[in-house]
């Protein structure tokens, strides 16, 4: 679920999904009102079939152990919503609920690009920075569930202004939202390509206009992507040294860059990293696609 849509799916025990449905969130005023959208979605895609358990995969603070959406972002009234025993008493079945990101890493682990790796990190790059750790086959959620949030990890305490109200965090150097930032800042004084693709497509300037005017060769694209790969290989020297993952998945809409992004930001962290790290990780991009908060919530009960 998430502040602009809700999707459901049906999986069998093998894993593929057998119906789906999808619904935008627009119009529900309250957290009961969107629970019974979940629920009413649920049961029509199940069509009747017994249903094993239902993953759910919520957007801000979770306390999984719980079951309990602390802050749901960008949900009307998603303050502290007892998810797990609402939705267990509407359809008397088991009910494991998680941070989407966290979501989104097992999916990758269990059934995308992780699958077979001992240690992952995934890390998805977009409008913010988020992150989902499995270490030795098991999803770290930290005390109360609050583990991952590699985005809000400081690069530079001087650094811009976060949304969390910290300075300098990751991900106010190394999103999508932050290589818009930047290359609006130069354009101010520089003429770029960067406008024009944009407005070819009537739309307002964001990261995938940044990377298809360095594909042709644009000075401000070159400046911007060259300085935001830095950013991201710090981050992600970090992660290395911190958790010896064999692979980093990387998702959001900055990855579909492909290898406009992937070579030049593997050499970056290759050479950041000390010597004994070399060469023990691969850095891949994401498998599921749309369909990875799905498959992660599903794949909870694929869990030891």
């Amino acid at each position: 679920m998430g502040g602009t849509k809700i999707a459901a799916a049906l999986f069998d025990a093998g894993g593929s999904i057998i119906n789906r449905e999808r619904m935008d969130t627009a119009g529900t005023k309250t957290a009961e009102e969107v629970v019974q959208r979940m629920v009413s979605m649920i049961n029509r895609v199940a069509q009747g079939r017994q249903i094993y358990g239902v993953g759910l995969a919520s957007p801000g603070a979770v306390n999984s152990r719980e079951g309990i959406v602390l802050n749901g972002t960008n949900l009307p009234e998603w303050v502290d919503v007892p998810l797990k025993r609402w939705m267990e008493t509407s359809l008397g079945t088991q009910v494991k609920v998680v941070n989407d990101a966290n979501a989104a890493a097992w999916g990758e682990y269990v059934s995308g690009a992780g699958k077979g790796a001992e240690n992952m990190v995934y890390v998805t790059f977009s409008t913010g920075i988020g992150a989902g750790i499995v270490l030795d086959g098991n999803l770290l959620l930290g005390t109360h569930s609050f583990a991952g949030e590699l985005g809000h990890t400081i690069i530079d305490p001087a650094g811009p202004l976060c949304s969390c109200g910290s300075r300098g965090c990751w991900e106010t150097f190394a999103s999508g939202t932050a290589i818009r930032e930047s290359a609006l800042r130069l354009m101010d004084s520089r003429p770029s390509l960067i406008s024009e693709i944009a407005g070819a497509s009537n739309e307002a300037v964001s990261a995938k206009h940044v990377f298809e005017a360095l594909r042709r060769d644009d000075p401000v694209a070159i400046e911007v992507i060259g300085r935001t790969i830095q950013y991201m290989a710090l981050g992600l020297v970090n992660v290395i040294h911190t958790f010896n993952p064999d692979r980093i998945v990387i998702g959001g809409g900055v990855s579909k860059a492909g290898d406009l992004l992937f070579a030049a930001l593997r050499a970056r962290t290759e050479e950041l990293v000390m010597e004994p790290y070399r060469r023990t990780f691969d850095i891949v991009p994401a498998g599921l696609n749309d369909d990875v908060g799905l498959v992660g919530a599903a794949a909870l009960f694929s869990r030891n």
